[in-house]
């Protein structure tokens, strides 16, 4: 961003903020404030209204409406006089976010960041867009000349600005609470949602819809799981085709690993660049899944890959996990230094032929389907011109008998290529890093590095999580209230954390529990899981509250049930619920879960298509769960081959229990006293394979264990 490196200007009041988002804009002559009572109460002294500005710090259009609206001087200078301007980072306060974009789909019809908000000084939403341009353009108004319009009406006629709020703040209030509503949902439900995402399933490239397709790993939680239910082969063959699709388009970025946001077109070709954490932590979990199901290594591969970058590019020195990378980066021009969206990932031919050999160059450019003139068809902004996105529509054997050489020398090409490549970008300006750490998207990536530990063996991501996991349980948890903070960055932890925060950390600690046998990640669970319930249960109607309600210039306390990018906090919090009650046999948090269910039954069956994470959780509600009791030490050899064993089979509704013959198995047995009469057998590591908490006879042959699983 220019403004990061634009030190004549007076910084102002972001200056002092942690969010990189914020500090983007620490040097723009607008006179920004952070969200907060000193913004609202010169709004209210100075009788302004305010402009809302929402967007993150690796936002492509969050970047150019800063570059032509807010470091223009003239326009600063009008915002100045005319409002009082407040700037947030979405992720850093996902509540705001919520709020604000529910009001912008209604008063538009569409949502997306930028978010541009005009409010009253009370806080409520009159006028919204998204990205405005500095100038009329295409149709659409400029923001000067929006903003002196606004500034006009405020003056000669606030009672219509009021009265208009006041509708669309009562509007809101209505939609937030008709959302819960209904009776227990049946599978039905479930039925319903795979018939939906048939008929949508792209038959040619995958996915679902048309474009721009965004990777939504909650459709696969699903789809997998009413595969395992009903044996299925169009839910399993809709998933493993997407998910192929996805990794071989120009979506993953085939040099360093990882995926790129989403698709700007309907075959996974031209990305958007910039990278999540969330998406990769949610696709490890269904690579490793497909990998499961079908033993294809291939997908295994693609998980490592991930992994890697994960490890790689986005982990903190004290193992927390970083929260994204940009779409841009800068590149050298005859104007000067500027940035571009993709730079540090698209090629010239030219550029590969300095870097690889002719015949490297031959076998990459076969496969990678790399074009002279580049190979990118539809670029409205001219900005790929000449370039090439790595996307693999060449075969080894198709390669190898063009250039008359054997599938192993292709192999070492593309391999030998890789590496060169890579280093040669890696000497680029890397795009910008938002290395703020989230609980909630930790949380994630925990459970991705512990299922990638229970599926592949690989001892190092279950360091990654267990480190990951220290680090929040550490930093990001209040020592003396033992409450969860959202956000740290640079030594300071801040914000409330939010459901999300609990439900995704709660849903990590499990996963790390049943990676690791450690019962202290059980522990805190449930821990958490009771401080959840206290701050965002909502009694009366059911479900979860997103907000614990204490910050009052929040004008809404929602409760989000669409399962989007991200997993709905409600949807997440209700499997935990459910996976703690078969851990622990309770059957109050059994009754919870049900409870949350039925409380967005009404949605679960008339938009099951939304809610996948939810039809997750009422498909494990509606099956016969196993418990999975290992006796032996954690450490032992065997224990650890029949761990392995369980984790080799796709059985998403089991859990694993540790009788370990210490406390970790009274504190299980607190509330499980049959697990107190289970033990080794022969003073060997032991497995007992129990539903309904009545079990087989004890096996210490993994092969037996996979037997009864079988069954």
């Amino acid at each position: 961003m220019t403004s990061q490196h634009n030190t004549s200007q007076r910084p102002n009041r972001l200056i002092g903020e942690k969010s990189p988002y914020l500090l983007q804009h620490a040097t723009n002559p607008v006179d920004w404030y952070p969200w907060g009572e000193e913004a609202f109460e010169k709004a209210r002294k100075e009788e302004k209204p305010i402009f809302l500005s929402i967007g993150y710090s690796t936002c492509y259009w969050c970047h150019v409406m800063e570059r032509e609206v807010f470091e223009d001087p003239e326009i600063a200078e009008l915002m100045n006089a005319t409002v009082v301007s407040i700037k947030v980072d979405r992720e850093e306060r996902p509540d705001i976010d919520k709020i604000y974009m529910s009001a912008l789909q209604a008063m538009s019809g569409n949502g997306g960041w930028p978010m541009s908000m005009f409010l009253t000084p009370d806080l409520k939403p009159f006028f919204a867009a998204t990205y405005i341009p500095p100038v009329e353009r295409h149709g659409r108004a400029g923001f000067p000349q929006i903003l002196k319009r606004i500034g006009e009406v405020w003056q000669t006629d606030r009672e219509q600005i009021v009265e208009s709020s006041d509708r669309i703040h009562s509007y809101l209030k209505e939609i937030s609470e008709r959302e819960i509503g209904g009776s227990a949902p049946d599978v039905n439900a479930l039925h319903s949602g795979v018939e939906y995402f048939i008929r949508t399933y792209d038959e040619h490239h995958g996915g679902f819809g048309g474009a721009p397709k965004f990777p939504r790993p909650s459709v696969f939680n699903f789809l997998l799981r009413y595969h395992a239910r009903t044996k299925s082969a169009r839910a399993l063959d809709m998933t493993l085709a997407t998910l192929r699709h996805m990794a071989v388009g120009g979506m993953y970025d085939h040099l360093g690993g990882g995926f790129h946001r989403y698709s700007t077109d309907g075959q996974w070709h031209v990305p958007h660049f910039e990278k999540m954490l969330y998406d990769q932590a949610q696709l490890v979990m269904s690579y490793l899944e497909a990998f499961q199901i079908t033993r294809d290594p291939w997908f295994g591969d693609v998980a490592r890959d991930i992994l890697s970058y994960v490890q790689r590019d986005l982990t903190q020195a004290d193992g927390g996990f970083f929260s994204a990378e940009d779409a841009e980066s800068r590149i050298s021009h005859e104007s000067g230094a500027r940035k571009a969206e993709g730079a540090f990932y698209v090629w010239t031919k030219d550029e590969l032929d300095a870097i690889l050999s002719a015949e490297e160059s031959q076998a990459w450019c076969s496969m990678f389907g790399v074009e002279p003139t580049g190979n990118v068809d539809e670029d409205p902004h001219g900005v790929f011109t000449g370039k090439n996105v790595f996307h693999i529509i060449g075969s080894r054997s198709r390669t190898a008998a063009m250039m008359g050489v054997t599938d192993a020398d292709v192999d070492a090409l593309l391999g030998a290529s890789r590496t060169k490549l890579f280093e040669a970008r890696s000497r680029l300006p890397r795009p910008h890093l938002d290395d703020k750490i989230l609980t909630s998207w930790n949380g994630l990536m925990i459970s991705a590095f512990s299922k990638a530990h229970q599926v592949l063996g690989d001892e190092q991501y279950l360091a990654s999580a267990s480190r990951a996991a220290r680090f929040i349980l550490t930093h990001l948890c209040d020592q003396t209230t033992g409450e969860l903070y959202h956000r740290y960055r640079d030594g300071d932890a801040r914000i409330e954390a939010h459901l999300d925060d609990y439900a995704f950390l709660v849903q990590g600690l499990l996963d790390l529990y049943e990676s690791e046998l450690e019962v202290t990640w059980l522990h805190e669970a449930a821990r958490l899981t009771e401080i959840q319930q206290k701050l965002f249960n909502d009694a009366e109607q059911g479900g979860f509250f997103d907000t614990s309600g204490r910050d009052r210039s929040l004008l809404l306390r929602t409760k989000e049930w669409y399962d989007g990018a991200e997993p709905s906090g409600n949807s997440i919090a209700v499997l935990n619920l459910l996976r703690l009650s078969q851990l622990r046999n309770d059957e109050s948090l059994w009754s919870r879960a049900v409870e949350s269910l039925s409380s967005f039954g009404d949605r679960l069956h008339s938009s099951a298509h939304a809610t996948p994470q939810f039809l997750v959780a009422l498909d494990f509600s509606l099956s016969k769960p196993i418990q999975v009791v290992l006796a032996g030490a954690s450490d032992h050899p065997h224990t650890r081959t029949l761990l392995r064993a369980v984790h080799s089979r796709f059985l998403p509704n089991r859990v694993i229990l540790h009788a370990d013959g210490g406390q970790g198995q009274e504190f299980l047995a607190a509330s499980n006293p049959f697990l107190r009469t289970l033990g080794m057998v022969e003073a060997k590591p032991t497995a007992y394979i129990c539903e309904n908490y009545t079990c087989n006879l004890p096996t210490t042959d993994p092969d037996k264990v996979l037997e009864l699983l079988s069954h």
